[in-house]
């Protein structure tokens, strides 16, 4: 089967998936002067991002990322998510390209599912793409419960990443090698210690057991050779698999499915060989040694993999989109959830991986998003409580800034007087009694830090008692178990070197290089901001605000 790889809905996205994030400081209302305001406003997102990426349809699901030399681009596909999927035909395979992470362009519906709900392909699970000797691949999951495996791998092929052609007459199916027909996806294919191609697949033994990943090795990317399994990690399905050598070191990302949450994760193993690396997991798990077993972000960051073009390596994964949050009086989603399962698909986030000496691995920002974000705007102190020129003291001390724009690049640095002082950085915040949502850089212990995401503020609400109409405080939730980070160590001089960036709803922060925490706040945008300290003092310095 050939599929044109640009169609009209593609068309629609390019003409109307780019928005700018430039900012009408009128905000609709020209009468008001919203620049000197520290009420809360109730912004929704842009139809499309401008430094993350989300079509203007639909959302982003799984990516798989991959360096085209041809062209000297990066081609991340995805599974595209649709709100009004069929039952069984879903997440056609759709792409973007980007040169550095931060600027993308939709090459629209790359490979489509199939045509009716009985093919092997009715739906499409993740994959990856491969080039060889000007072919162009795709390995891809086959996911169709009305056939006898529900999963399977399968391929396509181009010459020109625009017309591809499915082969129809090859599929592996995962119990013609011992391995389960339910679950046996997510292939990922990369050249080995011994220069063959080798493709890993997630998988269950066909009679019951631990989770594992099956091995296959090709010489010439079309003929695949079964040669083993290795494990995972106990009884957890480890996703999205990623397998690459960067220096000295190999290293294997996953996304970690279990039915525990706090465990949902994208994190890392690395080892000096293949061979070390595929036995990272005998006998117990041999963590990296970072202090944090290998995790790279928050659970707001997940099916993470990682591309390099030889010099920089990135990760790209996806944020997810929030429901059951908080719906504030004016009718906006300003939450992170109710602490249960984040959904599936969202908006595409990129990070670059950051390789320390030890071959530990950290995210940091895009190089790319400096440059975007070259606008500098004032950071205005609105109010504050307990500051005193550039001194956060007591308990409930903040600073208040003013209003951000859609887009913000946000950078400070914190100087804790102690190894316990607390601190974090609020959003949607105002001078209203209200909700709003902090990041707090909590103290585990006194050698470890974490970022915890926590509702502040209250709201006075009406309540009936004894007969009689009373007004009570109702205070936020405090921690929101569902979006944890993870521990990191506290810098020995105590100073921490602060970066946000946010795109609409989607932010992330990074922490002096070893720490890297993506999350979803509706209302981000056009609302004010704090920084805060909880006890003890800290000194807060260059601050600065920059927008697109």
């Amino acid at each position: 089967m050939k599929t044109m790889l640009y169609s009209t809905i593609c068309v629609i996205c390019v003409i109307c998936g780019f928005t700018s994030c430039s900012d009408d400081d009128n905000f609709g209302d020209p009468a008001k002067d919203w620049a000197g305001t520290t009420t809360l406003f109730t912004p929704t997102d842009a139809q499309g991002f401008n430094t993350y990426y989300m079509p203007s349809v639909g959302r982003v699901g799984d990516p798989m990322p991959f360096y085209d030399r041809q062209v000297g681009d990066f081609k991340v596909l995805y599974l595209q998510e649709f709100d009004n999927n069929m039952s069984h035909r879903f997440h056609p395979i759709w792409g973007v390209s980007t040169k550095d992470g931060a600027n993308y362009e939709s090459l629209g519906e790359i490979l489509p599912y199939g045509t009716n709900d009985y093919q092997q392909d009715a739906a499409l699970g993740t994959g990856c793409a491969y080039e060889k000797d000007g072919t162009y691949y795709i390995y891809y999951t086959g996911h169709n419960g009305n056939c006898k495996n529900r999963e399977v791998v399968m391929r396509a092929t181009s010459s020109d990443f625009k017309t591809w052609t499915k082969d129809e007459l090859w599929t592996l199916n995962g119990p013609d090698y011992g391995y389960s027909g339910n679950d046996f996806r997510d292939p990922q294919i990369f050249v080995a210690d011994d220069n063959l191609y080798h493709m890993v697949i997630a998988t269950y033994p066909v009679n019951g057991g631990d989770p594992c990943f099956a091995e296959f090795k090709s010489s010439d990317m079309k003929n695949w050779e079964h040669v083993g399994r290795f494990k995972m990690i106990w009884d957890r399905m480890l996703e999205c698999p990623d397998i690459f050598k960067m220096g000295d070191y190999w290293y294997l990302v996953y996304s970690e499915s279990f039915k525990a949450s706090w465990s949902r994760k994208v994190k890392y193993m690395m080892a000096k060989s293949y061979d070390e690396l595929k036995a990272c997991f005998n006998d117990g798990p041999k963590w990296p040694a970072d202090g944090h077993e290998g995790v790279l972000d928050s659970r707001a960051f997940y099916a993470g993999k990682t591309a390099s073009n030889g010099t920089d390596r990135y990760i790209w994964g996806w944020c997810p989109f929030r429901s059951g949050a908080d719906i504030h009086e004016k009718n906006i989603s300003v939450g992170a959830g109710d602490g249960n399962e984040p959904n599936w698909s969202g908006v595409l986030v990129c990070h670059k991986i950051i390789q320390h000496s030890d071959g530990t691995l950290t995210l940091g920002a895009v190089p790319a998003m400096v440059s975007k974000y070259n606008q500098t705007v004032n950071a205005t102190v609105m109010a504050s409580n307990g500051y005193n020129n550039g001194a956060l003291s007591g308990d409930d001390a903040y600073v208040l800034y003013n209003r951000l724009g859609s887009c913000n690049h946000i950078s400070f640095t914190v100087k804790t007087s102690n190894n316990w002082d607390k601190f974090g950085v609020s959003f949607v915040r105002s001078t209203d009694l209200d909700y709003y949502y902090t990041m707090v850089v909590n103290p585990e212990d006194e050698n470890h830090r974490k970022v915890n995401f926590e509702q502040e503020g209250y709201r006075i609400v009406k309540a009936i008692e004894d007969g009689k109409e009373v007004e009570k405080k109702v205070y936020g939730k405090g921690f929101i178990e569902g979006i944890d980070g993870y521990w990191f160590e506290r810098p020995a001089d105590n100073t921490y070197n602060i970066d946000i960036y946010t795109d609409n709803s989607v932010l992330t922060l990074y922490i002096n290089d070893v720490c890297a925490y993506t999350q979803r706040i509706y209302g981000i945008q056009k609302n004010c901001w704090s920084i805060n300290n909880y006890g003890g003092s800290v000194t807060v310095s260059d601050v600065k605000v920059s927008q697109q």
